[in-house]
């Protein structure tokens, strides 16, 4: 975002960031590769001396499967005395679900890891599990 000044907000987000990418054990490197970017440039994004990119980020959350709310909740807001917009409330999560995606996850998993037999004998089991639990 050239033309304008970092400050404190994007130092605590640069330090979120770098806190995801290790949790994730990704590097530097294979960050930057995913924005199309360099290295060098990523850390500037991590010490808070760049503004990362709304896109940038969605990314990285992708990358890290963190929610973007992570990332900036608790974030000061630039000028406190302004009242708060209407998307400054908290976010419902995207997904109606919450296991949704951890479904969506383990069945791709499964797809590309099991044979059919084994898939039917997983479903099976899970089914069973389901049974149990309701009881």
């Amino acid at each position: 975002m050239a033309g304008q000044k970092t400050d404190e907000r994007d130092v605590l987000l640069g330090r979120r960031i770098a806190e995801h990418r290790k949790r994730s054990k990704l590097t530097q490197r294979a960050v930057a590769d995913s924005f199309g970017m360099s290295a060098a440039q990523l850390q500037k994004y991590e010490k808070g001396v760049n503004r990362i990119s709304a896109i940038h980020l969605a990314i990285l959350s992708r990358l890290t499967n963190t929610p973007v709310s992570d990332f900036l909740d608790g974030i000061p807001h630039p000028d406190p005395m302004m009242e708060r917009g209407f998307c400054e409330s908290g976010q419902q999560a995207y997904s109606a679900e919450p296991w949704s995606d951890l479904a969506r996850a383990f069945a791709k998993q499964c797809v590309e890891t099991f044979t059919e037999s084994q898939r039917r004998e997983l479903s099976a089991a899970v089914e069973a599990l389901s049974r149990e639990l309701k009881s």
